[in-house]
């Protein structure tokens, strides 16, 4: 079992900032990448950030230069800094990660989802 546990997530001001926490537990044999998704409200799920086991990390261009992901190997826990926050930021934010549980299972896991909301 693995499970992806998110937290950080609350009602903000526009202009103000938050930080994610996501860590992964349980039978991990190894994790390829890790990073967020979000849905805003009556949209569709779009990726917001990744990083990779190498620390090679990619954006959506609605959040470059104003959200930074990071990762803690040893601790299996990957972040989420959002700086200058806009409403249309609001979103459900989810958590995944690539990993593998065994060496020839491989597969996206998904946290739970944490509300992100910015008021204007």
């Amino acid at each position: 079992q693995v499970q992806l546990v998110e937290s950080g997530g609350g009602l903000v001001q526009a202009g103000e900032s938050l930080r994610l926490s996501c860590a992964a537990s349980g039978s991990i044999f190894s994790i390829n990448a890790m990073g967020w998704h979000r849905q805003p409200p009556g949209k569709q799920r779009e990726l917001v950030a990744t990083i990779t086991s190498g620390g090679n990390t990619n954006y959506a261009d609605s959040v470059k230069g104003r959200f930074t992901i990071s990762r803690d190997n040893a601790k299996n826990t990957v972040y989420l800094q959002m700086n200058s926050l806009k409403p249309e930021d609001t979103a459900v934010y989810y958590c995944y990660g690539d990993l593998n549980s065994n060496w020839w299972a491989r597969r996206d896991y998904w946290g739970q989802g944490t509300q992100v909301t910015v008021s204007s």
